[in-house]
């Protein structure tokens, strides 16, 4: 696959977006289903040609967002409406259509207008989706691309609660939507809210499958690495193992050096296998700095 690489419009921090062109130079020619127990944004699907796309993530929210943007492969325009709309309700900016941040708001916070202009809006919208049963998919969608470095985030009790960001819908955020609707309808995309245990394991493997993984990074601080440890670290490399029996194709993501950690678990599992380094581009929920640190490309084939 040549040409553009193109963005998720869920915008997945640490997704593969920036790294596609590299890590897509190691996949085989040919790949009849292209198979993600952690899909995340989906910026790996979508720049890679397969036909069918069997796409798990254990993050139900992000499941919904893939399943709800996949309603309107046929129709952007509705989907472009009913986000407008909703836009418009709350009184969000929307620098896609119009600049209304007052001049004097961006002089005197020249960095963070943006997040002071949606503060109390962005705050009623919050709102909203948790005292409404956190069904609406379009205020799920609004909140990431509105929240803190666009994320999803919940807390103990379920809720929301990711503050405003400095962010709006932009061009950047039509474009990525108008990639997405075109990724999605050029394959077959099934997707499931799975562990990922479960997933792998119940999939009829074929000849020209490809297991591509980017599963949460042991040794990184990542907001969504927390449920990651050394026992689910040491099932998946297990459950790769008896894969690679069955001769079937994977290619694993994953950090083996980062702030003087090392995921030594992971490292003596590579020697088994072709290992790759990868220019990386991480982001740390905590600190949104590029770190320096070894990220890897593992292959069986």
């Amino acid at each position: 696959m040549k040409g553009e690489i193109v963005r998720s419009p869920l915008f997945y921090v640490g997704d593969k977006y920036k790294l596609m062109r590299e890590i897509r130079s190691h996949f085989p020619t040919t790949i009849g289903r292209l198979i993600e127990p952690f899909v995340g944004g989906g910026s790996v699907f979508m720049n890679t040609c397969a036909p069918i796309c069997l796409a798990n993530d254990i993050d139900t929210y992000v499941i919904r967002l893939h399943n709800w943007l996949s309603t309107y492969k046929d129709n952007p325009n509705e989907l472009m409406a009913v986000l407008t709309d909703a836009i418009n309700k709350y009184g969000l900016s929307f620098s896609l259509i119009r600049d209304e941040i007052p001049r004097d708001l961006k002089k005197a916070y020249p960095k963070t207008y943006f997040a002071k202009f949606n503060k109390d809006a962005y705050g009623k919208m919050r709102d909203d989706f948790n005292t409404s049963g956190k069904k609406d998919n379009c205020l799920l969608y609004l909140l990431l691309i509105y929240g803190f470095n666009r994320m999803l985030r919940f807390n103990s009790k379920g809720s929301f609660n990711l503050p405003v960001g400095n962010v709006d819908f932009n061009q950047n955020t039509k474009d990525a939507l108008v990639d997405y609707i075109a990724a999605i309808n050029q394959r077959h995309l099934i997707f499931s809210s799975l562990d990922f245990r479960v997933f792998l394991a119940n999939i009829e493997y074929q000849p020209n499958d490809l297991i591509y993984l980017d599963p949460p990074y042991l040794i990184t601080f990542s907001e969504y690495n927390k449920i990651w440890n050394e026992d689910t670290e040491r099932d998946l490399l297990a459950l790769l193992d008896q894969l690679n029996e069955r001769e079937v194709k994977f290619a694993i993501s994953n950090v083996t050096h980062y702030k003087g950690r090392v995921n030594e678990i992971f490292l003596r599992w590579t020697e088994a296998y072709n290992v790759y380094p990868i220019k990386s581009n991480y982001i740390s929920f905590n600190d949104n700095t590029i770190k320096n640190f070894n990220e890897v490309l593992v292959t069986n084939y």
